[in-house]
């Protein structure tokens, strides 16, 4: 059961956890463009995966805003470290970005998953709800339903049939969430995104992994046969989804967010090769990893009755973040070489 849809706007402080990561620093940079009277605080553990310079720079901020922007490293799952910044700071939306996110390292050290996402959105919940805020926003992931079968797609009913260790992870805050709606009367929503490419993702995900492996002049690693299936959305589509559910969704209610942008991975990594002129024999086919999810695909039908639909085409999406990874290789060079040579 979920409340009436109602208008919402974030009118003191909003709390962006998991900020400095490819999707929470896209979203931190459009809700300050979105609310410049508004007080943003960004939270982020800076993992291996989340970067200072992702976020905007305080001195731009300054200039723009007449909202505070401050960014604070902390880890979500440190209850002490968070307390303080809800005691010093008016917030009344909280937006939760932060977890540990990739397949591979999920089979590798499930502790460390279920620590961050689990764990760490406990002791977020716990302080959001006893310092009474008035909306918080779980961003979870399409994988939690798990591999959809041939001819089907799961709307936000479907059962949850997590494959990984990562998938399950998520699965379990979605769960936790969710008991605060109905024992607490807790004012939280959640969204599950599907698969998002932009600039600025860590190259330990597909097409960011690709493209670094192609610059090198190293194989296309495809797991199996290469035909496993995914929904691509662009990272500012996917924002903008979060802002309209944030706006205009309804609490309890979960809210898939895709693009219906349905490709294979071994006709993106042919995409990656035409988009750089590398030859198609890069593409190197290796042994499949556990529990592999076939394909995922997904009924956006709730979100799309809010008004929300994808705006970037996927073609020229692409191209451009291509083209974001061909000009940015000194970044590339940061990332430690096991991220860009190494394929679970």
């Amino acid at each position: 059961m979920t409340k009436q849809e109602t208008a919402y706007k974030p009118d003191s402080g909003i709390l962006i956890t998991g900020s400095a990561g490819f999707i929470g620093s896209t979203f931190t940079e459009m809700i300050m463009k979105c609310y410049p009277e508004l007080d943003v605080y960004a939270v982020d553990a800076l993992t291996y995966a989340g970067f200072r310079e992702n976020l905007p720079a305080l001195e731009e901020a300054e200039e723009s805003r007449s909202g505070e922007y401050k960014f604070f490293e902390c880890d979500i799952a440190d209850p002490n470290c968070l307390r303080e910044i809800f005691e010093k700071h008016k917030i009344d939306t909280v937006i939760n970005f932060a977890a540990e996110t990739h397949v591979d390292r999920s089979l590798a050290r499930p502790d460390v998953f279920f620590h961050s996402n689990v764990i760490g959105t406990a002791c977020l919940l716990n302080l959001a709800r006893e310092y009474h805020v008035s909306r918080y926003l779980q961003v979870s992931t399409d994988e939690v339903y798990g591999s959809t079968p041939e001819g089907m797609e799961f709307d936000e009913t479907a059962p949850l049939l997590p494959s990984s260790p990562y998938a399950a992870s998520k699965a379990g805050a979605d769960l936790a969430v969710l008991s605060y709606v109905r024992s607490h009367d807790f004012p939280a929503l959640i969204v599950r995104g599907a698969n998002n490419y932009g600039p600025r993702q860590y190259p330990e995900k597909l097409i960011p992994f690709f493209i670094a492996r192609a610059l090198d002049g190293k194989t296309l690693p495809l797991y199996g046969d290469g035909q496993n299936e995914r929904d691509w959305i662009h990272v500012t589509d996917f924002c903008r989804g979060i802002i309209t559910v944030l706006e205009r969704g309804s609490e309890g209610a979960i809210y898939n967010i895709g693009a219906d942008n349905h490709i294979c991975n071994l006709d993106l990594a042919q995409r990656i090769l035409d988009e750089l002129k590398t030859p198609a024999t890069k593409i190197e086919f290796v042994a499949d990893r556990p529990g592999h999810d076939t394909r995922y695909r997904i009924n956006t039908t709730r979100i799309r009755s809010l008004g929300f639909a994808p705006q970037v085409d996927f073609n020229s999406g692409f191209a451009d973040t291509v083209r974001w990874y061909v000009e940015s290789q000194e970044r590339l060079r940061l990332i430690p070489a096991w991220d860009r040579d190494t394929f679970c």
